[in-house]
């Protein structure tokens, strides 16, 4: 286990470069995200420890970041300002590349297609909205999907589907979307509370999880929604993000306000819950798999601290 610390700062996002299994981006703020600047932290895993690569300070807080799928060194952030900054870990320059502002509020997601060949980019926001852009035709976002009744907290690409990327909202649902059309092209009401987090399996076209205030997990097959595939309880707070696993298609991670790390295994009936990882002092927010390194979990926390498990 290697620790990173962020002093003054408290951490919203992770994400491992899916170029370089060593390198890491996490997306802080000041003031746990209430008031103050933010901080992009570039960060390498050594044999020893973890390093810092690069920083960046932004004027508000960050709340969430995402690697390119077609540049090793560039990332992109979503900020408190209702912004989206473009940031390369090889331009000298402290400031953004292109700084994009569309939405009205907080931006709370932000996420890299993986199909190469689109190159787009999903941002969803408490204005309600997400938006889709293509960062090589300007700063204009292509289009505007509306259809939420309350914020959006996450917004993430199938890995499967050119075009179609799934949202979790604060209205309790889920929702599945079709750039092309620009419509919804499917809404489950998944849980009786705010939904923050949802997320594809790797390996199955039809099958997402969210997380959500009630303190459930719940894995949607999205050929039959009356019902959850499985249900997984074990949290005591809130469900900040959930992540599926590279290797393995039933195996998944949480993170909480209940200050744990969980990894479950939905096809398991009897006990899911494979093992709680209880290393922090404060929310966990940000978490993610290293696609390229088999079981390494990273996390970053409130507490001013992550961990590479």
């Amino acid at each position: 286990m290697k620790t990173f610390k962020f002093p003054a700062r408290h951490g919203y996002a992770v994400e491992i470069s899916p170029f370089i299994p060593t390198r890491l981006a996490c997306a802080t703020s000041q003031y746990y995200g209430i008031a103050g600047c933010g901080t992009l932290l570039v960060l390498e895993q050594t044999e020893t420890g973890i390093s810092l690569v690069k920083s960046f300070d932004w004027n508000d807080g960050l709340f969430d970041v995402t690697w390119s799928e077609s540049n090793e060194h560039i990332l992109l952030t979503g900020g408190g300002d209702g912004s989206l900054q473009v940031w390369d870990t090889a331009n000298p320059q402290p400031g953004p590349l292109q700084v994009l502002k569309e939405h009205t509020q907080e931006v709370y997601s932000v996420d890299w297609s993986q199909t190469r060949e689109e190159n787009l980019v999903v941002s969803g926001s408490w204005d309600r909205t997400a938006k889709v852009w293509d960062l090589s035709r300007g700063g204009q976002s292509l289009c505007t999907l509306q259809g939420h009744e309350g914020v959006i907290y996450s917004t993430v690409w199938s890995p499967h589907i050119p075009g179609c990327f799934a949202s979790a909202s604060g209205d309790g649902t889920l929702r599945v979307w079709d750039v092309k059309t620009g419509r919804c092209r499917l809404a489950i009401p998944a849980h009786k509370a705010e939904i923050l987090s949802c997320d594809w399996c790797k390996y199955d076209q039809n099958v997402i999880v969210t997380g959500a205030v009630d303190c459930s997990l719940c894995v949607w097959d999205l050929r039959n929604v009356r019902q959850p595939l499985s249900r997984l309880l074990g949290h005591s707070y809130a469900i900040r993000r959930v992540k599926f696993s590279p290797f393995n298609q039933t195996v998944l991670a949480s993170c909480s306000y209940d200050f744990t790390v969980r990894l479950w295994d939905y096809s398991r009936t009897e006990q899911p819950l494979l093992e709680t990882l209880e290393h922090h002092s404060e929310f966990v927010c940000g978490l993610d798999f290293n696609l390229q390194i088999p079981n390494q979990v990273v996390d970053c926390s409130w507490d001013e601290t992550g961990l590479v498990t």
